[in-house]
């Protein structure tokens, strides 16, 4: 888990595939469901039914066995989610440097919550929202300095001690 354009859904993939697991993002998978763009539903559903849908594919997701889960930046907000991630699951907090993220997702239309102007105040906001839940996950990985080889490595090395 953490803040959109932290490499969520990259690092989770590649975490499954070198140990084997079923890889499953639950924003591909609503949008799968939807046949729109996380966007698109936001735009047109509104965030209310797009948490609401979250939570049926985040939970019906959990109940898979052997899988490596990339959560939407704000599903973990969500208690409901939240108390069911962390009693059958191994969470990861992925923190990262709001100035790294504000460049990855500047012109990315992709984030409902960061479109429009003043991205960087939007960014900074939800991360002063969320960092005191994403502070609840199992383990808290600093990926500033890191590579995403030595993020997987980390990853990798508390899931097998587990």
């Amino acid at each position: 888990l953490g803040m959109m354009g932290v490499g969520k859904s990259t690092l989770a993939r590649i975490v499954a595939k070198k140990q084997n697991l079923k890889f499953i993002d639950t924003d591909s998978n609503i949008e799968k469901n939807f046949s729109m763009k996380i966007s698109e539903i936001f735009k047109k559903k509104g965030e209310d039914f797009f948490r609401i849908e979250e939570e049926k594919v985040v939970l019906e997701s959990l109940k898979k066995s052997k899988s490596v889960i990339a959560l939407g930046g704000g599903a973990f907000i969500n208690k409901v989610i939240r108390d069911a991630v962390l009693k059958n699951s191994i969470s990861f907090w992925l923190d990262i440097n709001l100035d790294i993220i504000n460049k990855r997702i500047k012109w990315n239309k992709k984030r409902p919550l960061a479109i429009g102007k003043n991205t960087n105040v939007k960014i900074r906001k939800l991360y002063d929202q969320r960092k005191s839940i994403y502070k609840l996950a199992n383990y808290k990985i600093d990926c500033n300095k890191l590579s995403k080889e030595d993020i997987v490595k980390k990853i990798i090395n508390i899931y097998e001690k587990k």
